[in-house]
């Protein structure tokens, strides 16, 4: 645990997919082929706090969806790749655009569409509920499935190895 720590404390990028990871991979369409997704609520909090805390968030998903869009946006989150049916490119392109190498970025995610990143980042992390063979190429498992509060857990494990955790909390005991 102490090596993904230390992997943790230098981390200043990270990426989240959407399908399996903010969401539980349900996907609900409507009759006039509108989609809908759930997203937690306290994941996008935990996100909000993690950027207040001067890490940089992007998203790359293989999926469109103009939900996704609406909710990075109520997010902050200005790094968004939708459609990215090959995640690598932008995965290249947002850390050169930031300008970090591949050991400052972690990423997570769930299924193998997601094994090409996983595998160059500092720290790969991976859903509880994840595909066990991108299970194999985790430096971490999140405790809790997509959708249900992963999100969260990745943004608290990164502020609490960086020591800003304590910050971000303690403004809302003022």
């Amino acid at each position: 645990m102490q090596d993904i720590l230390e992997k943790a404390r230098d981390i200043r990028l990270v990426i989240f997919d959407v399908d399996g990871v903010l969401t539980d991979g349900s996907l609900f369409i409507g009759d006039g082929g509108e989609e809908y997704k759930a997203f937690n609520s306290r994941d996008g909090h935990g996100m909000k706090m993690l950027q207040q805390s001067g890490v940089d968030i992007g998203i790359i998903t293989g999926r469109t969806s103009a939900v996704v869009r609406h909710r990075m946006e109520s997010l902050g989150i200005q790094h968004v790749y939708q459609g990215q049916l090959d995640k690598l490119p932008a995965f290249e392109e947002l850390a050169a655009k930031l300008g970090v190498t591949p050991a400052q970025v972690a990423y997570i995610g769930d299924d193998v569409v997601d094994l090409p990143i996983l595998v160059r980042v500092g720290l790969a992390v991976v859903v509880q509920d994840a595909h066990p063979l991108v299970k194999q190429h985790s430096h971490w498992i999140t405790p809790s499935p997509g959708g249900r509060h992963a999100a969260r857990e990745l943004c608290e494990f990164i502020m609490q190895a960086q020591g800003t955790l304590d910050g971000q909390l303690n403004h809302y005991l003022q």
